[in-house]
C-alpha cells in the first residue's frame, strides 16, 4: 500500500478558532466517495457544539482543484453490477451533507481553487463564503455523463441571472472565476498566491462575524467573463420551452449575419448540445425550469434525488456516459435513444413522478 492509499482522505484540524476540513485525495482531484462524505458530515456535526471552532474552512489537497465531484467510477461499478443500494446510499449521504452545509449555524468558507465541479459545487456552492481564484473552473457537467445536475446544483442554476441556468446545465459549460461570481456560484475571487495569507488571517482572526470582511481584504474580482458578455444571446436562445426549440434558435443565430467573438458562440453551444444525451437534456431543462419555483435547497435536493433515482433504475445513459467519459475514455457514448426526436413525450412526467422515499435530509 502506498502512502497516498493509506493517508486519510478527509483531514480535520482546529487552530485559533478555525476548523479546517481538507479533502485529501489529490490523485483524483479530491473526488468524494461515500466514506469521505460520511467523514465530513461527522466532523461538521461534532463542530456544531465545539466552542473551539468559530468558523469552518474547506480546502482541497494538491494543485489541480478543490473537488472534481463525486466518485462516479464507484457509482458506475455499483449501477452496472446491479448494486443500486450502494449508489442510493451515496446520493442520500451526499445530499444530506449538501443540506447540512447550506444550513450550518457557523460560517463555512470554501477555497474553491482549481477544478470545482458537480459534487464539488455541492460542497462549495452552498457555503456561506465561496472563494474562487484565477485558476478556478466551475461546472455542472452531468449532461456529459448522461444524467442531470444534482447536489443542489439545480437550486443554484435556477437562481442564476436570466437563462444562464439553462445554458450552464444543458451545455455543461465551464465557468471561470468572474462568471462563477456573476452566475451565483462564488462570492469572491482571491489570487491563488494570496490563499496562504487568507488562511492565516482566518486562523488568527477567525470570528463568526468577520469571515466575509477578511476575504474582502484579499478580493480581486476580475473584469466580466465571456458568459456574462454573451448573456444577451444566451437569454434569447435558452428561453426556449424545449431543447429542440433551443437548438432551432441556435441554428437561426448561426445562420444570421451576427458576429460572435471568442470561444463562447452559438455554434459552440449547439455543438455541445449535440454531444449530450437527449434524455439527459430533456430532463435537465425541466429540472432547471422547475427549480425556479421551489422554496429552498431541501426541496431541490428532494427533486434531484427522485430524478437521479429514475436515471439509475430506468435509464441506460448514466452508466454509458460515465463509461465513455471516465472509464474507457473513448468519448463516444452510445445514447439511448440517440436523438431528441426519439425521446418519449411522456418522459418528463415519468421522471418527475418517480416513486422514491422523499422524506430525506433531516437537519
Amino acid at each position: 500500500m502506498t502512502f497516498a492509499e493509506s493517508a486519510p482522505r478527509v483531514v480535520a484540524r482546529k487552530e485559533g478558532g478555525l476548523g479546517t476540513i481538507t479533502l485529501n485525495r489529490p490523485d483524483a482531484i479530491n473526488a468524494v466517495d461515500t466514506a469521505m462524505i460520511r467523514s465530513i458530515r461527522g466532523v461538521l456535526d461534532a463542530w456544531v457544539t465545539d466552542t473551539d471552532v468559530q468558523v469552518v474552512l474547506f480546502v482541497g489537497a494538491g494543485e489541480r482543484g478543490f473537488c472534481a465531484g463525486g466518485d462516479v467510477r464507484q457509482l458506475h461499478n455499483a449501477i452496472r453490477d446491479g448494486e443500486l443500494a450502494k449508489a442510493d446510499e451515496f446520493f442520500r449521504n451526499e445530499y444530506t451533507l449538501n443540506a447540512c452545509i447550506g444550513e450550518y449555524p457557523k460560517p463555512i468558507v470554501v477555497l474553491a481553487d482549481g477544478v470545482t465541479m458537480g459534487g464539488g459545487i455541492g460542497i462549495a456552492g452552498h457555503a456561506a463564503v465561496r472563494v474562487a481564484t484565477e485558476r478556478s473552473q466551475f461546472a455542472m457537467p452531468e449532461t456529459r455523463i448522461g444524467f442531470t445536475p444534482d447536489a443542489g446544483g439545480s437550486w443554484l442554476l435556477g437562481r442564476a441571472p436570466g437563462r444562464l441556468g439553462e445554458f450552464l446545465a444543458l451545455t455543461s459549460w465551464v465557468m471561470g472565476p468572474a462568471d462563477a461570481v456573476y452566475a451565483g456560484f462564488a462570492d469572491h475571487v482571491v489570487p491563488a498566491a494570496n490563499l496562504p495569507s487568507l488562511r492565516e488571517a482566518l486562523t488568527t482572526r477567525a470570528d463568526p462575524g468577520t469571515p466575509t470582511e477578511l476575504v474582502l481584504l484579499f478580493d480581486e474580482t476580475p473584469e466580466p467573463g465571456p458568459i456574462e458578455r454573451a448573456r444577451p444571446w444566451i437569454d434569447e436562445v435558452f428561453a426556449g420551452d424545449t431543447v429542440a426549440e433551443i437548438q432551432a434558435r441556435l441554428r437561426a443565430l448561426i445562420d444570421s449575419d451576427e458576429v460572435f467573438e471568442g470561444d463562447l458562440t452559438p455554434a459552440a453551444a449547439l455543438a455541445a448540445l449535440e454531444e449530450r444525451s437527449p434524455t439527459a437534456l430533456t430532463i435537465t431543462l425541466a429540472a432547471v425550469q422547475s427549480a425556479r419555483w421551489l422554496k429552498g435547497l431541501r426541496e431541490a435536493l428532494t427533486q434531484e434525488f427522485a430524478l437521479v433515482s429514475w436515471f439509475m433504475k430506468t435509464q441506460p445513459d448514466m452508466v454509458e456516459g460515465i463509461r465513455a467519459q471516465l472509464v474507457d475514455k473513448d468519448r463516444s457514448p452510445r445514447w439511448t435513444p440517440a436523438t431528441l426526436d426519439d425521446v418519449d413525450p411522456e418522459i418528463v412526467g415519468d421522471a418527475f413522478t418517480f416513486e422514491v422515499d422523499r422524506g430525506l435530509f433531516t437537519p
